[in-house]
């Protein structure tokens, strides 16, 4: 763990295969104190944020995410989110926040049938997020996927929640910033690919903001979400769990 700027910590389940990546994201890109938390782990140390990373986590046995939500840690996690702690659950990061109920709706097969690995493009719905405020409402931002259970679905009362509240922060769109049906790579409802909770400190994405972070990588629009965290983190009073 660097100890430097805000503490982040990298949940890592068996079979994460994404928490390297977001280590050096936090650490590297960020500049920022990143420390690995096993599932096992039931009290959490003192932490700005929690980062959820992608994977298989459990081998995705039964459903993805259906096992995560019972660790230990998700319990630490669920308290910290209660307590205005920033989470960000990146792909199957977003599966286990649903299945933990810390984010409403579920994750279907792609329509497709198929595992879909590219680049899509995201348009910003809301930038009145601690996740998005360095982007502009509308920016479309390309971002890579890498799901087969990526196709979010939630009930009609719900979805309307979501869209009245503004929760709905990323739809998959054309890269000129259209919300139309063959934009979408898994089928989601409305197109969605990320939502917030209620108090806004909670978000689930399918994209991988971590893996387009620096320009070695052909591609940084995903460092303007993490920047926007951490600008929320060094802004805020610390809430820090432990």
């Amino acid at each position: 763990m660097t100890d430097s700027g805000p503490r982040i910590g990298i949940i890592v389940f068996p079979g994460s295969n994404c928490d390297q990546d977001c280590y050096h994201a936090v650490s590297t890109v960020l500049e920022a104190s990143a420390e690995f938390i096993w599932h096992k782990t039931s009290v959490l140390p003192p932490l700005d944020a929690v980062l959820i990373p992608g994977g298989f986590s459990y081998g995705d046995y039964l459903r993805t995410g259906a096992i995560a939500r019972f660790s230990p840690v998700m319990e630490a996690v669920t308290s910290f989110a209660a307590e205005g702690g920033f989470v960000l659950g990146i792909c199957n990061g977003f599966q286990i926040l649903l299945e933990a109920g810390l984010l409403p709706g579920a994750m279907l097969r792609n329509t497709s049938l198929s595992f879909v690995c590219r680049d899509v493009h995201v348009r910003v719905e809301s930038n009145a997020t601690p996740f998005t405020a360095r982007c502009a409402p509308g920016q479309v931002l390309k971002l890579p996927v890498a799901h087969a259970e990526g196709n979010y679905y939630t009930d009609p009362n719900t979805l309307a929640t979501l869209i009245s509240t503004k929760r709905i922060v990323f739809r998959y769109c054309t890269p000129d910033g259209d919300v139309m049906q063959d934009a979408c790579p898994n089928g989601s409802i409305d197109n969605i690919a990320g939502i917030t909770n209620a108090a806004g400190n909670v978000l689930g994405m399918m994209p991988h903001p971590e893996r387009c972070a620096e320009a070695i990588l052909g591609n940084e629009d995903g460092k303007l979400i993490l920047l926007s965290l951490l600008d929320a983190l060094k802004s805020r009073p610390n809430v820090t769990a432990g």
